[in-house]
């Protein structure tokens, strides 16, 4: 064995390690009555709260790729499936947290509408009522150019927030009848294309893991439409010299690069040795955000309160920040975000280091034994 293989096996292990406190964390924000996970243990205190779509999907995502969703209990899968129709909006069509803040961010709102799908999909079940229709779609989706308009008002100050935004509409375009759809796919395109920075390969400005961030965000237009994007080898000089230079403070900063790197590892020059190099910096950077009740926190310093404007850095204009949407007290404590980003971070360096994917079956039965566990203890 070469030295970088056994530099790259020794990460593989150590991000294995990580997850050994984990699985009893993730069972301990199952909440039986709702049927979904909450996103932090902090969150079971706030007033009159219940779980939430996304931690609910984020934590789904993480059992099913820990081989648990088949082994979960019948009357568990049952609530699952309950609470995911019951978020879905008669009305709208829409699934929708209590939080009326949660609708007036159309980030979330997008979101929640993939997260609750792909999820009843995967449960053996279909939202209650009708998804939207083409009606429903917002005024600046009515015509290629009246996209192009939305699209070249978005503010991308912070590239993270303004690249999000952007692929919200990437759900409605999916949902086009071609060729509408192409001219869409076209017009949008071209003025990314226009829009990347032809130097680092990135998107919109910040620092540079918030542009790394929106590049990430970026790539979701890229793979929803199977196309290249631009520059790939710039993108990878970027991110390995952010890497190598600066702090990672969110655990976003950390999965963000890892799946840029996986998206075009096919289109860049990756040698062996650098990849050594950036996994021990992963590994390092996911150690610094693990926590004492086994879950990670998205960010050094504590748990976001409220994930979806932590986006937005410190010092960083947005002016169409939205409302916060508060998911957790905001302490050094385990998330349901941070754990979904880990498990992704994990498997995809598995792949990238020529690994067959294989579950973290040592760790994941503690999630079982929590279960029955915390069951007794109701």
């Amino acid at each position: 064995m070469s030295d970088d293989d056994a530099r790259i096996e020794k990460s593989l292990q150590e991000l294995d390690e990580l997850f050994a406190g984990f699985f009893p964390w993730l069972a301990g924000r199952y909440d039986s009555k709702s049927g979904g996970f909450f996103y932090a243990p902090s969150s079971r205190t706030l007033l009159d709260f219940e779980p939430d779509i996304e931690s609910t999907a984020q934590a789904l995502s993480i059992l099913e790729r820990s081989e648990l969703l088949d082994r979960l209990p019948r009357p568990m899968i049952e609530g699952l499936v309950a609470f995911f129709r019951g978020k879905q909006d008669r009305d709208s069509g829409f699934f929708l947290d209590r939080d009326p803040n949660m609708r007036k961010d159309e980030v979330m709102v997008a979101r929640a509408m993939g997260y609750a799908s792909r999820s009843l999909r995967r449960l053996g079940s279909s939202p209650a009522y009708p998804l939207p229709e083409a009606a429903a779609e917002p005024d600046h989706m009515r015509s290629p150019e009246s996209y192009l308009d939305w699209l070249a008002r978005t503010d991308l100050r912070s590239s993270w927030r303004g690249c999000d935004l952007m692929m919200s509409a990437n759900h409605y375009i999916e949902r086009m009848p071609s060729p509408r759809r192409e001219a869409f796919v076209e017009a949008a395109r071209g003025y990314f294309a226009e829009i990347q920075d032809p130097e680092t390969g990135l998107w919109g400005e910040g620092n540079p893991y918030t542009r790394i961030s929106g590049t990430f965000k970026m790539n979701m237009f890229y793979k929803a439409f199977d196309i290249e994007m631009p520059r790939a080898q710039a993108v990878y000089g970027t991110i390995l010299a952010c890497l190598r230079g600066e702090e990672a403070r969110d655990m976003c900063w950390i999965r963000n690069p890892i799946d840029l790197i996986g998206s075009l590892r096919d289109r860049i020059d990756l040698p062996r040795e650098e990849w050594a190099e950036i996994l021990a910096i992963t590994a390092s950077n996911m150690r610094a955000l693990l926590r004492a009740d086994g879950g990670f926190s998205r960010e050094l310093a504590h748990s976001p309160v409220a994930p979806n404007v932590a986006q937005v850095k410190e010092g960083e204009s947005c002016p169409r920040m939205p409302v916060p949407v508060p998911l957790g007290r905001g302490l050094v404590e385990g998330d349901m975000n941070a754990g979904t980003q880990a498990m992704l971070i994990r498997d995809t360096a598995r792949s990238l280091s020529g690994r067959e994917p294989q579950s973290l079956s040592r760790y994941s039965g503690d999630f079982e034994r929590a279960l029955r566990a915390g069951a007794r203890a109701r």
